[in-house]
């Protein structure tokens, strides 16, 4: 049994569950309503000039960034913990198969349920926001709906691995939500408590290279850093830039400022969280007493 039957049969499994279609029509439902609100009030999101479509294109950046990894929680906590707690994952590996198999399909069937639902909402949001808008730029749009559904994809594959690491799901759920809180909620601060320790106790008057590297640690921030540096136009017109770590210190990166400081960096960063997370999952999967 090859991995991409296991994918399909997972990703056939979920099309039939009503958890998938509760997923399409919240993230419908909230592209449409927020893409209106974004339109027809633009001066409650920053925009005293107007709607526009770059900012429509980041203003939807910042929905998905928070949409996503809640969605893959959801989704694919359960994945590989929940065939170990109840058993079945015995039964899958009787087949002709192997881990490696299983888990490869495990990650790519739950990828493929996360991407279809976001990528059903994004059409359905973005469609609507052009036609209120009156302007259609095909190709950053394009550009905008494959780096998303690559970063659901991505967040799927790391969901997965941490469901990979136990039988059980309760840990699975505290390994996610754990996960969220700290790269998602309090990343912002964590980057800074560790310059705190590293300077003795006490903040510096300026931010070092290393701080603004390490911001773009978490993968929501990687994700908009990427989106920035492969639509710059429209992150210009939308004012938009990768998020600096600052909090009560003068923030000054150097001149010129290397590669790391860059946007692109964001690139690099989600190609990690896409690698890093698979290896580890299955190594403790492969190894793991089931």
């Amino acid at each position: 049994m090859t991995w991409i039957a296991i994918a399909k049969k997972d990703f056939r499994d979920a099309v039939q569950s009503r958890a998938l279609w509760a997923l399409v029509s919240v993230f419908v439902v909230l592209s449409i309503v927020s893409t209106f609100a974004y339109v027809q009030v633009p001066e409650m999101f920053g925009e005293p000039a107007g709607a526009t479509l770059a900012g429509l294109v980041f203003f939807t950046v910042g929905l998905t960034g928070l949409f996503v990894p809640l969605a893959a929680i959801v989704v694919c906590y359960k994945s590989l913990a929940g065939e170990r707690e109840i058993g079945s994952i015995k039964l899958l590996l009787s087949l002709p198969t192997n881990r490696l198999n299983v888990f490869a399909g495990k990650v790519v069937g739950r990828a493929g349920v996360l991407v279809f639902g976001l990528g059903v909402g994004l059409i359905v949001g973005l469609g609507f926001g052009s036609v209120l808008l009156g302007e259609l730029d095909l190709l950053a749009t394009l550009v905008f709906v494959l780096v998303t559904l690559s970063f659901a994809a991505i967040y799927a594959g790391v969901m997965v691995g941490l469901s990979a690491t136990t039988g059980s799901t309760s840990r699975a759920t505290t390994l996610a939500l754990g996960f969220f809180v700290v790269f998602e909620l309090f990343w912002d601060v964590i980057p800074m408590a560790i310059l705190y320790i590293v300077e003795g106790f006490r903040l510096p008057s300026t931010v070092p290279d290393w701080i603004f590297l390490l911001g773009q640690v978490s993968p929501s921030s990687a994700y908009f850093s990427t989106i920035v540096a492969l639509l710059p136009e429209l992150a210009e017109t939308a004012g938009a830039a990768p998020a600096q770590v600052g909090v009560g210190v003068e923030v000054t990166p150097p001149e010129p400022n290397p590669f790391y400081l860059s946007s692109e960096v964001g690139i690099v960063i989600l190609g990690l969280w896409l690698i890093v997370p698979f290896l580890i999952g299955y190594y403790r999967f492969k190894t793991a007493d089931l």
